[in-house]
């Protein structure tokens, strides 16, 4: 029919589809949740365990610094029981011996002083009523201390402070016990640590493993040791000086000259020179200028003379590379990491050193 339209009405859009969520993605929030559990829990025992991982890595060292003097007893059939408990209990000794005359020296002097200090307050009050012409008396300032707001607040503070302190002392004396504990089973069973260790490692590894360990028992011991031989040079040497001059103390005086310049890193030789130095001004200032000129005169030759050849085949590293071990390990661990640092790095050095290739220097002023 003229003027019909056979057009054929166009066809509704078909309704939007809904977007569906991709397959991999509730698997991936559920795999991010697990592994931020995983972390949260891991540091939340990390925080509470660190305490006792570094106790058990000073024990690691300890163990490593005994065992050759454990070994040495071993090969001698004595059981390594046996062994580890006799060189601990000498080196406790040792240690014993040195803070009973550190604190002998300590107690003596802290005499010396409550016994002279009215005569000390007693001289300060007449030089200053003789220079700035006042009429102080030392009576009237020992009631005013005596009866001070302060002098209150401070002795009821120390009383309050006392079990604070006592849970202190608990807590060093129960550390120092599971290091002695961990240092004798470490040192007792080291074989069978290695053994066990090495039970689930394959050839290959099992003979670094066993090289690794082996460097670290030689460059912990060689570190300590050497550092025991220096202590007692210096000992001796100091000692002589001291009682040559008439310094009071002077044994006592050598064994902490000895001590703290070859086991404090660093400092030490500082720390070590000072309070000799100190005590004799006190009785004279020449021997005081006597006592620091060897300090220095012996700290050069040991330095250029002694350290280099005791030290030449247990920790032959570089000063620099040392002190930086040294500041490493405090920012890591503070005491603890100064202490193990250059063992550490002497280890890892020697460690290297077997797969480190080396070539040839090409001549040049610079070389």
């Amino acid at each position: 029919m003229a003027g019909t339209d056979d057009t054929p009405a166009p066809a509704a859009p078909p309704p939007p589809s809904r977007a569906r969520m991709p397959r991999w993605l509730p698997r991936a929030l559920v795999l991010t949740l697990t592994l931020v559990a995983c972390y949260q829990f891991a540091h939340w025992v990390f925080d509470r365990l660190v305490g006792l991982l570094v106790n058990i890595l000073i024990s690691f060292f300890c163990a490593l610094a005994i065992e050759p003097a454990v070994d040495w007893m071993a090969r001698r059939r004595v059981r390594r029981g046996l062994a580890t408990g006799v060189v601990i209990i000498v080196v406790l000794a040792a240690a014993g011996l040195f803070l009973l005359a550190l604190g002998s020296l300590l107690i003596d002097q802290i005499r010396t002083i409550v016994r002279d200090f009215p005569n000390y307050v007693d001289d300060v009050v007449v030089w200053l009523n003789d220079h700035f012409h006042t009429k102080l008396e030392t009576d009237n300032l020992r009631d005013n201390v005596l009866h001070s707001d302060w002098a209150r607040t401070y002795l009821a503070n120390g009383a309050s402070s006392v079990w604070g302190l006592s849970a202190t002392v608990i807590g060093t004396v129960f550390q120092l016990f599971t290091v002695l504990l961990f240092t004798f089973y470490f040192a007792a069973d080291g074989p069978r640590l290695r053994r066990a260790l090495c039970s689930v490692l394959p050839p290959a590894h099992q003979a670094e493993v066993l090289r690794a360990w082996e460097i670290a028992v030689a460059k912990t011991g060689g570190y300590l040791y050497s550092r025991a031989l220096m202590a007692l040079i210096s000992g001796i040497a100091h000692y002589v000086l001291l009682q040559v001059l008439g310094v009071p103390y002077a044994p006592a005086l050598a064994v902490w000259v000895g001590l703290v310049s070859q086991f404090i890193p660093t400092v030490g030789t500082y720390l070590a020179g000072a309070l000799p130095v100190l005590i004799a001004f006190a009785e004279d200032p020449w021997d005081a200028l006597w006592v620091l000129c060897f300090v220095v005169v012996y700290q050069q030759f040991e330095n250029y003379m002694l350290q280099p050849r005791i030290t030449a085949r247990t920790v032959d590293i570089h000063p620099a590379v040392a002190f930086g071990s040294v500041i490493a390990g405090t920012a890591l661990l503070g005491a603890v990491g100064a202490l193990i640092a250059i063992p550490a790095t002497a280890t890892l050095q020697g460690f290297l050193a077997a797969y480190v290739r080396r070539y040839d220097v090409t001549d040049s002023r610079l070389v």
